[in-house]
């Protein structure tokens, strides 16, 4: 019978050979400012000790409350802490199967509904909320520092693999919602083994001689860190934990020097900023060029970005993935230009897939002809089946075109590619990427709806202080040239198609802060029908 490696074996094996090796790096804050003093290394010895003790505490816990192992667990925690990962490690140590909740869904009625969902027996959840009253046969419990409770007697099993690949391990939930709430992302034990395979070789340590230091990308409650570190973890790497996701550029600049940070995981979101303010700052422009790597993933950089990047010599790469399988594809680290394309992660099935028939030239984009990834039901990560199509695929959604054989750029979601009222398709994310380029000094954010429409609309979130007609004609007049060159279905011309709103107005997706293309369709619509002169 095979059995199946889980993040706790891993741990087992890694504090078992380098135990004095730092796991994480642990911030100490100052009471009155909040600000970082200094970190505080946790080596792997500490952390798997740690983890049998959360999980002795949490199974005299559960089995009190009748929850036995193999039961559902609801876990509502930020996930930014070493202890947030501890409490998640705990439980699957003690044999339970843990249900991640981020701190951004609003209210516990949803983590409840998801919980029915799931049959989850009982509920830990951060102190922050002080207390969550239970529901239904749902116990809850708040999520203490056992380190500081009364030790447990408690005797746990041996840690072992699991035996059945198609058992649940963990479940995670989509980052956007599906009829008013996330959908359920049940994870095996077979699907996390191979997940866990492909992050050991995306996060590999350039130097064999010496272990890595990362960053930390987001919250574990949410795939993109629980695989990362799982990758660095696996490598004996140390993993910093920063003061919060959009950490500064000086808090960076203190993770290089003392805690000697030479991995740099984030969100291009948030990357932004490091990039933006190393035009002004020579000294963290020479600290991101000593970096062995900047990875990030969820978006594409910027133009404007990308190419300082490439121009001053900082080593980047771009990792395509999602919640559903992970890290799917990568770039080619020692691609120097623009755009570098991505190909599929070694050991993986995928398809891309034709988005029209061949026959169907009239509509096909003049860019290249668009493909759709497709995880084939045969590949290892192949998300569970209750999230496949009629097909026994998994499709993505995600669009591509290929610039040469087996080498791809991405090309936004089938859903950024929006129809105009006679069905022809109006690349979303070229539009928003050339406002971004020429109007930087103007807009903090832009998206490009129409879908239906006779011609798109752009929403843009303005600079303060900002004239509104005159950021709309200064638009207008700088992206004259390259709507010029565009199908008039494609076109923005005229500036009662800008819609000017404040900064942090339009609608954004918890874990990435992106903007939601159909949340403004929906909560503009009155304001869309009218500049379209729609009738009611």
């Amino acid at each position: 019978m095979l059995s199946y490696r889980t993040q706790i074996t891993a741990l087992q094996q890694v504090a078992t050979q380098y135990p004095e090796a730092p796991a994480f790096q642990v911030p100490e804050y100052e009471p009155s400012t909040q600000q970082i003093l200094r970190w505080h290394s946790v080596t792997y010895r500490r952390f798997l000790a740690d983890v049998e003790l959360f999980a002795r505490y949490w199974s005299e816990k559960l089995t009190a409350d009748g929850v036995l192992p193999r039961s559902v667990v609801g876990m509502w925690l930020g996930g930014m802490t070493y202890l947030d990962v501890v409490h998640i490690y705990s439980l699957v140590r003690a044999g339970y199967v843990p249900q991640l909740f981020s701190l951004r869904l609003p209210n516990p009625d949803i983590i409840f509904e998801l919980l029915q969902l799931a049959h989850g027996k009982a509920l830990i959840f951060d102190p922050s909320f002080g207390d969550v009253p239970t529901q239904g046969n749902v116990r809850t419990h708040m999520a203490v520092d056992a380190r500081v409770e009364r030790p447990s007697s408690f005797v746990l099993h041996p840690i072992q693999e699991g035996k059945n690949g198609d058992e649940t391990l963990m479940i995670f939930h989509t980052s956007g919602s599906t009829s008013g709430r996330p959908k359920l992302i049940p994870c095996s034990y077979e699907w996390w083994d191979f997940n866990m395979s492909k992050a050991r070789e995306a996060t590999k340590p350039f130097n064999p001689a010496r272990k890595d230091v990362a960053s930390w990308m987001g919250s574990v409650c949410h795939i993109g860190q629980t695989i990362m570190y799982a990758g660095f973890m696996q490598n004996a790497a140390c993993t910093v934990q920063p003061s919060c996701q959009a950490f500064p550029s000086t808090e960076l600049m203190d993770m290089i020097v003392h805690c000697r940070l030479n991995r740099l995981v984030q969100f291009p979101t948030y990357l932004a900023i490091h990039l933006q303010n190393s035009r002004r700052d020579p000294k963290l422009l020479a600290m991101l060029q000593g970096l062995d790597q900047v990875f990030y993933s969820g978006l594409m950089l910027g133009l404007e970005d990308e190419e300082w990047v490439h121009r001053h010599g900082i080593t980047i790469m771009n990792c395509f993935g999602n919640t559903e399988s992970t890290i799917m594809l990568l770039s080619d680290p020692d691609w120097k230009a623009m755009r570098a394309p991505l190909k599929p992660v070694p050991g993986t099935s995928y398809a891309f897939m034709p988005l029209a028939p061949e026959s169907d030239k009239a509509h096909e984009n003049a860019n290249g002809r668009l493909l759709e990834l497709v995880i084939l039901s045969s590949s290892a990560d192949c998300p569970d089946r209750s999230l496949r199509a009629a097909d026994g695929h998994y499709h993505t959604g995600d669009l591509f075109i290929e610039s040469s054989p087996g080498r791809y750029i991405p090309r936004g979601r089938d859903d950024d590619w929006i129809k105009s009222e006679n069905s022809l398709r109006c690349d979303t994310k070229a539009i928003e990427d050339n406002v971004r380029q020429t109007c930087a000094d103007l807009i903090e954010e832009c998206i490009v709806v129409g879908n239906g429409r006779a011609s798109p609309a752009l929403f843009v979130e303005v600079k303060a202080g900002m004239s509104e007609e005159k950021v709309k004609k200064d638009i207008i007049r700088r992206t004259r040239h390259f709507h010029s060159r565009r199908y008039l279905h494609e076109r923005i011309s005229s500036a009662n198609f800008i819609i000017v709103v404040p900064k942090d107005t339009l609608p954004r997706t918890a874990t990435k802060g992106n903007v939601r293309r159909r949340a403004v369709e929906e909560a503009f619509k009155p304001q869309l029908d009218r500049i379209y002169g729609v009738a009611h």
